[in-house]
């Protein structure tokens, strides 16, 4: 059976003691759930005998393959045993036990989720169409395809990608008001009074107990309990079988309040694809509300990182990207709103209303990105919308190593993060701003200036040198500090970095001489994503817990940007115009007569 479907999600169980993927999909309004159990996880070994150490390996650990590989090591072919494993949870049982083996060195890539680890080898990309061929199932362990209104599709041949355009996603905004008397609200106590919802696909309006006056629009759905609030607001996800939910702090606030009052009030939160309800995944400092097959993005950590701004509040969020005022109600007088009635409950409808289509208008602008991101990433959007900007980088790298047969470094650990503080990166050159006001400026600006840097000076670990050298014409020796990079072979991270400006380069081209907008915004958004990419490159190469953590190459990059911009501003001078403001990459200046 052949199906073309979006994939939007991916997990694994355990089933008869083997790992088993699962790709939650859909072809139209089809859900359908792949399965792939012919995966297996595995990591390297590193060993400066490796008959011996496979030997020790097969005599003392229960591993289904162990073989030796030829791979590259900091771009230097070396050999490795690779060792693979029935279960993740096997590998994560004897990782120590494997260190623990008299000829082992270290062990490598033993810390990628297995998830993960398939869609790079795989090269499955999440949010892209594909063509899926398989056996039609009934079931496969908890998945039943007619209690569920699923298709179980078990893969019997690779994944084919379909040429990418864009998807129309159905997504869906929440937001939850509660009454609460006491100030913050508790979960145990105040009752949840509005859910307010709103979608691209005609779902706009507030489910609550009450209902506004009659002269004005009739958006709310009033029903009878808290408990049919709740019920409705998981009906209106299944029977319009959303992709993706968004919401304002929903990780930090709304879903776990939606979920303690579902689980006080007997309410299945089953909108999973499966029918499973909502789990709480530990992502960085956070827990995050995940769903099985709809995808949920929080927006509040998404704009953390698409702008900056001294509050995010969803009301400054919103005007700094629509300079519109959005309707406000003061927190803690919610609850009066509710309990006086008349004028007031009617703009606590018209405030929870306003709250979901400002969400929905934020997700529009922003998730085109963050969908190209996941794309060019090859990682889940739950996980690439909670990345900070260096995880997202180094996911790119890791991905892009496997392909070019590389094997990742490990991560170095925390103890060099005190080297890191104790060292001091003078960073990007500054020149504070002459006072008053100026008029006739002209900007001097580098184009991608420190990926630029990177690729030019070829500064990347795998081509550093620290010692002495023969002949300094073989090398990119850095301003200040002697840091010296070979020409030549191109290092790793340049090597990425050139090609993805490429790219860029290229899709500009093309959107400039497109003439159907629709192709130009796509386009646009493509070179965006890019660019941030790129431009992260530079600062997690001084990150301690950057796989590829250099301080010597940070350092490096920001030596040569000085010394580019402050002989731009002695050049400028040279022809009559002086510096006013210099930040990094470029500077302000006038004519001085």
């Amino acid at each position: 059976m052949q199906r073309n479907v979006v994939i939007l999600d991916i997990d694994y169980v355990t089933y008869e003691d083997k790992p088993v993927i699962r790709l939650f999909s859909k072809e139209g309004d089809k859900n359908i759930i792949l399965i792939d159990d012919t995966f297996e996880p595995y990591l390297y070994v590193v060993s400066d005998n490796l008959n011996q150490c496979m030997d020790e390996i097969e005599d003392n650990l229960d591993v289904v393959k162990i073989e030796k590989v030829t791979k590259k090591d900091f771009q230097v072919e070396s050999d490795f045993i690779k060792v693979t494993f029935k279960n993740p949870q096997d590998l994560a049982k004897n990782r120590d036990n494997l260190r623990d083996l008299d000829s082992v060195i270290d062990i490598r890539e033993f810390d990628i989720p297995f998830y993960r680890r398939y869609l790079m080898d795989r090269d499955v990309i999440p949010m892209t169409e594909v063509i899926a061929i398989g056996d039609k199932l009934d079931s496969f362990s908890d998945l039943d395809s007619t209690k569920q209104d699923i298709e179980i599709l078990k893969l019997t041949k690779p994944l084919e990608r379909v040429k990418e355009y864009p998807q129309n996603f159905r997504i869906l905004s929440f937001d939850l008001e509660v009454r609460n008397p006491h100030g913050m609200p508790n979960s145990e106590e105040d009752e949840i009074i509005m859910i307010g919802v709103s979608s691209n696909f005609g779902v706009n309006e507030v489910i609550s107990t009450k209902t506004n006056s009659k002269d004005r629009d009739n958006f709310v759905n009033q029903v009878g309990s808290e408990k049919e609030m709740i019920e409705e607001f998981v009906k209106i996800i299944k029977e319009n079988n959303v992709d993706i939910i968004v919401g304002y702090n929903s990780d930090n606030f709304d879903f776990p309040y939606i979920n303690d009052r579902a689980k006080i009030l007997g309410v299945d939160l089953d909108i999973g694809m499966d029918e499973s309800s909502v789990k709480f995944i530990r992502r960085g400092y956070a827990n995050a509300a995940s769903f099985k097959g709809l995808i949920h993005v929080d927006l509040y950590l998404v704009m953390r990182r698409y702008m900056t701004l001294e509050r995010y509040t969803l009301e400054r969020v919103y005007y700094e990207l629509f300079g519109e005022e959005k309707i406000d109600v003061p927190g803690d007088r919610i609850w009066e709103f509710w309990d006086n009635g008349g004028d007031e409950l009617d703009n606590l409808f018209d405030y929870s209303l306003d709250d979901v289509v400002s969400t929905l208008k934020i997700a529009e602008q922003t998730l085109p990105l963050n969908l190209e991101l996941t794309r060019i990433i090859g990682q889940p959007l739950f996980d690439v919308s909670r990345m900070a900007t260096g995880q997202q980088a180094e996911w790119f790298l890791v991905k892009q190593a496997y392909f070019d047969d590389e094997i990742v470094p490990n991560k170095q650990g925390s103890n060099y993060a005190n080297r890191a503080a104790a060292e001091d990166n003078e960073g990007g050159y500054v020149r504070e701003p002459e006072k008053g006001l100026h008029e006739n400026l002209v900007q001097f600006d580098f184009r991608s200036l420190y990926p630029s840097i990177i690729i030019s000076k070829n500064i990347s670990p795998d081509v550093m040198v620290l010692g002495d050298i023969d002949n300094d014409e073989d090398y990119n020796i850095s301003p200040e500090h002697g840091i010296k990079f070979k020409k030549n072979p191109q290092g790793f991270i340049p090597s990425v970095i050139n090609k993805i400006l490429q790219e860029r380069f290229r899709l500009k081209r093309e959107m400039k001489a497109s003439e159907d907008e629709t192709q130009k915004k796509s386009l646009d958004v493509q070179q965006q994503a890019i660019k941030r990419l790129a431009n992260t490159m530079y600062g997690i190469y001084g990150f301690p817990r950057f796989r590829w953590y250099s301080f010597e190459c940070a350092k490096a990059i920001t030596s040569w940007g000085r010394q580019y911009i402050k002989s731009s501003i002695k050049k400028a001078e040279e022809y009559g115009f002086y510096a006013i403001y210099a930040d990094t990459d470029g500077f302000y200046a006038k004519y001085k007569k």
